[in-house]
């Protein structure tokens, strides 16, 4: 064994790949969760519950998706 002469590539990929799918998958959850809220808990119903969830997922898309450049 010599320190850095490994092959990492798939381990970099399966890092990316669990990321992505938690950053994404926690907007999706999040989004649904203020759908469900709106729609069940307030008097506004389920249209405003919608929109809601809309704007939720509209602004978390700008946030997380990947910027360019952003190599670390």
């Amino acid at each position: 064994y010599h320190h850095g002469d490994m092959d990492i590539h798939e381990q970099t990929a399966t890092f990316k790949f669990f990321i992505g799918m938690t950053k994404w998958g926690s907007l999706a959850i999040s989004a649904l969760l203020v759908l469900l809220t709106v729609w069940f808990c307030t008097p506004a119903g389920f249209l405003a519950g919608l929109i809601s969830a809309v704007v939720v997922t509209a602004i978390g898309v700008v946030v997380l998706r990947e910027k360019p450049g952003a190599g670390h």
